[in-house]
């Protein structure tokens, strides 16, 4: 099933069905279920008997293969980092050797090997002469190469195979990869239903978690119960302390985490600050509303534009093998450079 803030999205997607784009890009905020939707989509459309509304029955041998993650016309292409969130049939990037998949980091990119594998999927008649179905997931993962070899392929869209990508980061797609794909911007649930349907998860603290998570309900369960809770709280205690922020104690307790959870805190609040001093009203920390208020009275606009210019370039290379500790140090002792008392 899809989740309930979806079902205007997936009655709408149905009118395409008598003209079924050859490849569609979902894409929308982080933490809203595209990949959740985008596999009901791939389920439903290898469904044997679907429902009226395009919903796959969940009992035909095509459902059955499909949930036990085997169906012949159907390939996940994932980094090798988050293969396990597809199930088996994921194509991932697999190490070389045994001794390679002790000493190096599972990759975070969609290789070009993955996506030249996919030529011989498509290059063999469906198994159950429907269609047959490729996920990408997340698609701004693509590697250089692996872009360009994609490209190709749907500039020749082969007969019977259907595309579907799943973006949160639009804007790091190829212009050529998005010109070739039908855009689907997916709906972030309103508050109410959000609120609701965590309330429904046994999350407490709802309205507050929504908040940081920017509207998206799933990130904000994840939220609720992140381990790593205790050091967002240190880092929001740091950025509240302005000029007085450790810089190096940040370095020192921030190391170990991965560097994109780290500059996702750091912007959200740059954007609160910058949001309480313009309009009054900041949108991730709303609690902090009053710290947000001192830190902006006392930061220099100049200085302040600066910065979120330098958070962003660091946000392009977020995934590089960067050392952490460095990194945070020399963030956190800018940041403290936008201060002027």
């Amino acid at each position: 099933m899809i989740y309930s803030w979806q079902t205007d999205d997936w009655q709408r997607l149905q009118q395409l069905r008598a003209h079924w784009p050859h490849a569609l890009l979902l894409h929308g905020e982080a933490g809203i279920g595209k990949l959740h939707f985008a596999q009901h989509l791939a389920q439903g459309l290898l469904c044997e008997t679907p429902a009226a509304n395009g919903e796959p029955c969940g009992t035909c041998p095509a459902c059955l293969w499909f949930s036990q993650g085997n169906h012949p016309d159907y390939r996940a292409v994932l980094p090798e980092a988050l293969a396990g969130l597809a199930g088996d049939d994921a194509s991932a990037d697999k190490a070389d050797d045994g001794d390679s998949k002790k000493t190096r980091a599972p990759s975070k990119e969609i290789k070009i090997e993955q996506v030249r594998a996919l030529l011989d999927f498509c290059g063999v008649g469906s198994h159950r002469g429907g269609l047959r179905v490729v996920l990408l997931y997340p698609a701004e993962a693509l590697n250089v190469a692996a872009a360009n070899a994609l490209l190709k392929t749907l500039e020749e869209p082969p007969s019977g195979v259907v595309f579907l990508l799943v973006s949160a980061r639009i804007d790091r797609l190829l212009p050529t990869i998005i010109s070739r794909c039908r855009q689907w911007p997916m709906s972030v649930p309103n508050a109410s239903d959000a609120r609701a349907w965590l309330a429904s998860q046994g999350v407490d603290d709802a309205a507050g978690l929504l908040a940081e998570a920017g509207g998206a309900p799933l990130a904000a369960l994840a939220l609720a119960s992140d381990e790593h809770r205790a050091l967002r709280d240190f880092t929001l205690a740091q950025l509240a302390a302005g000029p007085n922020c450790d810089a190096f104690a940040c370095g020192e307790n921030l190391q170990k985490l991965p560097v994109p959870m780290v500059l996702g805190w750091l912007q959200r609040w740059l954007y609160d600050l910058l949001a309480q001093r313009t309009a009054g009203r900041p949108r991730y920390f709303p609690g902090a509303g009053k710290t947000l208020a001192r830190c902006a009275q006392s930061a220099d606009p100049a200085a302040l534009a600066r910065y979120i210019k330098t958070v962003t370039r660091q946000r392009a290379v977020e995934n590089h093998p960067l050392n952490a500790r460095l990194v945070f140090e020399e963030l956190f002792l800018a940041y403290r450079g936008i201060f002027t008392h």
